[in-house]
């Protein structure tokens, strides 16, 4: 987790670009905190019009699980799904780099886990999902591919620019697709990384599709960030949207 401290981001600004990048599916959404983890709440979304939806596990950057995941949550279940907006930060959100720092620094990675595999089971156990990916940006990128190295129950997996595992020997334990979505500028995750990623996938003939975004930073699909690319980010969450489609639905 130290790594991330090469992540030189503006203080979070909470802008409200979500509009540019999301296109409202056809169904009316519904939102309520939920406690999944023992005493922790995340925020759950989905269509009011009751189904069997597939499920998403979406995981915060490393602000916390802020307003803009919240509103994320919501569009995502406007597509049909049922989308557990996790807390891995124990109610503790950031708007300074320092403050968000210093959140990564005490993050209990064992916990996480156990908190990510519990939001999976709570989306199966009382929605009866029959398949669920997860998804993530930044610190959540990495968190994301983290749940795929400990959860068998996966079907599909999205990394927005978060930290890589690139062994196959430990990336042999995915089954599934794995969408990533990469930026050219970002000095943390670096394009050295992205490829030596995406080889151990293909060595190991797991299905993926990995895109490093040219001219862009770390953070450039975060529509209240400084570093926000609308164009960019309109093409990555279209390839989000059509990879959830496919293998989940």
């Amino acid at each position: 987790m130290r790594g991330w401290a090469i992540h030189i981001l503006p203080d979070y600004s909470d802008k409200n670009n979500n509009s540019e990048i999301f296109t409202l599916g056809e169904f009316v959404t519904e939102s309520e905190s939920i406690t999944y983890f023992g005493d922790t709440m995340g925020y759950l979304a989905k269509p009011v019009i009751n189904g069997n939806y597939p499920g998403v596990v979406m995981i915060h950057e490393w602000w916390g699980l802020n307003n803009n995941i919240k509103e994320m949550a919501d569009k995502l279940a406007s597509h049909g799904y049922v989308v557990l907006a996790i807390d891995l930060y124990e109610g503790n959100v950031a708007t300074t780099s320092d403050q968000a720092r210093q959140l990564i620094t005490s993050y209990d990675s064992e916990l996480g886990i156990q908190n990510m595999n519990s939001a999976t089971a709570f989306i199966t156990e009382n929605y009866a999902s029959e398949k669920i990916g997860s998804i993530g940006w930044c610190f959540g990128g990495g968190q994301s591919l983290n749940l795929a190295l400990n959860n068998n129950d996966m079907d599909a997996t999205v990394i927005y620019y978060g930290s890589l595992v690139t062994d196959p020997e430990k990336l042999s334990s995915i089954q599934w697709p794995v969408l990533g979505i990469f930026a050219e500028l970002d000095q943390g995750i670096t394009i050295d990384s992205v490829n030596a990623f995406e080889s151990s996938l293909n060595e190991l003939g797991i299905q993926n599709d990995i895109n490093i975004y040219l001219g862009v930073d770390h953070a450039f699909s975060n529509p209240s960030g400084e570093r926000y690319a609308p164009i960019e980010s309109k093409d990555a969450w279209a390839k989000t949207f059509a990879f959830f489609k496919s293998n989940l639905k």
